[in-house]
């Protein structure tokens, strides 16, 4: 999810499912009215509440990036297969010096805004204006962006400068690994129309509280401009929020006149919802499983994202009971890991869908990236064996939890609240935990409430979080790291520091033949296994569902970028 601040993955979106879900609504109108009309449901107390596409560290969710694919075109467009797809991205192609330094982005002047303006270099670069202010980390600052240091966004750049109407030149520091800088770097880059928004030219922080004061507020005449294929239309705060087609737009335009993302309370109303016809997309809860059978109407694909599912520990020295330096441990959150059943988890309570998360970067999706010799645990279930590591290390039982120096491992684990899975889920790890003298008490809490408690840069309020999900690889779509392990990294909510980490990641983003750099991808992932920065969870499928005459959902669903495409949808 995806820094929280970039937090923060599609587990933000989906929720109980990891993957984006949605669902229909009966507050704008039947289901029955037109074959025009897509009903998405989205993932149970989730809601947009960030509408710029340069986002808030604390609104970094998969919810608000996909309201933003829709409404603006990215720079450039990651594949489902996660290579670069200049047909669909705002850039004709990028030409990179031969040591890696300097990047040329030539636009395709085919792209306009709805009002009919085209989109040039001034609006690419009023955006990075935009993206270099918020990520400076200054006091002062209204908000951070949540992207902040992924792809070397801004720290790398030299400059940005527009040398034409259509181009854009890129200037980095020093020379870096092509792919990386254009995947995790220029592929965060959404445009918005420097005409409308560029109200404060010379005073950003005056620009900066002015994006915060609309950010949730998409009926604001400033979003009314968008080169996407939707455009805003209305909403009902924590009920639905509708789009229109934008008849201007310049890619695949959409047969579907309107789309609905409709909030959900729980998922037994989301199932209600896929049973009645009333959902066009949504999602099958894993606690529903057995139900299935009900949705006659509806066809089910499983979807792996492209991502890892964890808790997060509170590794600051501050945190709360002294946790955080025992968190701060390598071989205490190695103990922990033994103590995660993952396979009882996978098929009790998924069904068999899933496998054994040992590392940052899944078996499943299959990309090039990941390292089948790192697919063994290195801490597999094992409570017996956490128990004597803790031993070994000085930690002795008293009054039945394991303690050592007057801390104690006794403290809250926050979980969102609404899933019968994820309740089931917490209370195994806290049966299990047990049996180590590790102490848990559950508590849950909305999606919104344990995110911004664990996102937030006071560590004092919280020792560990699980917000559903995990996270998914965007905007850091090639692998390497630098979001959430290295050391102050947007998404390194934990206050995670390691010097050997933080080597391994910026190797990861040196110049080199492919074999070079994928060398240090897997030294990086083999660390990162040792580590254990986070405890691991299994990584998952989505259980997709969508009404059977809905065209084109799973083809188009892309498992990389956590993304759905409705324009590329159709009604039978």
């Amino acid at each position: 999810m995806r820094g929280t601040v970039r937090y923060v993955g599609i587990s933000l979106l989906a929720g109980a499912s990891l993957a984006l879900v949605g669902c229909g609504t009966t507050a704008v109108g039947s289901k029955t009215a037109t074959p025009a009309t897509a009903t998405i449901a989205l993932a149970p107390q989730v809601a947009p509440n960030w509408w710029f596409p340069v986002t808030s560290s604390a609104a970094y969710s998969d919810t608000n990036l996909q309201m933003d694919a829709l409404m603006y075109v990215p720079l450039l467009h990651i594949s489902r297969t996660d290579t670069i797809n200049f047909s669909r991205s705002l850039a004709s192609s990028v030409n990179v010096s031969h040591n890696g330094t300097v990047y040329t982005v030539h636009l395709n002047p085919h792209y306009k805004w709805s009002n009919g303006s085209h989109v040039t270099a001034q609006d690419v670069l009023f955006t990075t204006k935009i993206l270099e202010a918020t990520s400076t980390g200054a006091k002062n600052l209204p908000w951070g962006y949540g992207g902040a240091g992924t792809g070397g966004l801004p720290t790398d750049w030299k400059n940005v400068v527009a040398t034409g109407r259509y181009t854009v030149v890129f200037t980095l520091k020093t020379p870096a690994n092509p792919q990386w800088f254009m995947h995790n770097g220029l592929g965060q880059i959404e445009p918005v129309p420097a005409a409308q928004w560029n109200l404060h030219p010379h005073n950003m922080i005056k620009e900066l509280n002015f994006i915060k004061s609309v950010a949730n507020t998409p009926s604001a005449s400033v979003y009314h401009v968008v080169d996407g294929p939707y455009r805003f239309t209305r909403m009902a705060p924590n009920q639905y929020w509708t789009f229109s087609r934008n008849p201007n737009y310049s890619g695949h335009k959409s047969t579907l006149k309107t789309i609905v993302f409709q909030y959900e309370t729980s998922p037994s109303a989301e199932f209600a919802g896929l049973k009645t016809g009333k959902i066009d997309y949504g999602y099958l809860p894993a606690s529903m499983w057995k139900a299935r059978t009900q949705l006659t109407g509806d066809t089910m694909f499983p979807g792996y994202l492209f991502g890892f599912n964890y808790i997060q520990p509170d590794l600051n020295a501050n945190a709360p009971k002294g946790l955080g330096k025992a968190f701060n441990h390598s071989y205490v959150r190695a103990a922990m890991e033994m103590g995660v059943n993952q396979k009882a988890i996978i098929h009790t309570f998924y069904h068999g869908y899933g496998v054994v998360e040992t590392g940052p970067i899944p078996s499943k999706p299959k990309t090039i990236f990941y390292d089948p010799a790192l697919s063994s645990p290195l801490y597999a279930f094992n409570p017996t064996a956490g128990k004597n590591l803790l031993k070994s290390h000085g930690w002795t039982m008293h009054n039945g939890v394991m303690s050592k120096n007057g801390v104690s491992l006794s403290f809250t684990l926050l979980y969102v609240a609404g899933s019968n899975t994820d309740r089931a889920i917490v209370q195994l790890l806290k049966l299990d935990w047990a049996k180590e003298g590790i102490n848990v008490n559950l508590v849950a809490q909305p999606f919104d409430t344990v995110l911004s408690t664990a996102q937030q840069s006071d560590p004092t309020k919280w020792n560990m979080a699980w917000w559903g999900g995990g996270w998914t690889y965007e905007p850091d779509y090639y692998p390497s790291g630098g979001s959430f392990y290295a050391t102050g990294a947007g998404a390194n909510q934990g206050g995670y520091n390691n010097k050997q980490m933080d080597t391994l990641i910026k190797n990861s983003y040196l110049p080199g033949t492919a074999s070079q750099t994928q060398t240090s991808l897997n030294a990086y992932q083999a660390y990162a296994r040792q580590q254990a920065p986070v405890i691991w969870l299994p990584w998952t499928a989505g259980f997709n569902e969508h009404i059977s005459s809905l065209r084109g959902t799973k083809s188009t669903f892309n498992p990389i970028t956590a993304m759905i495409y409705p324009n590329h949808w159709s009604f039978k």
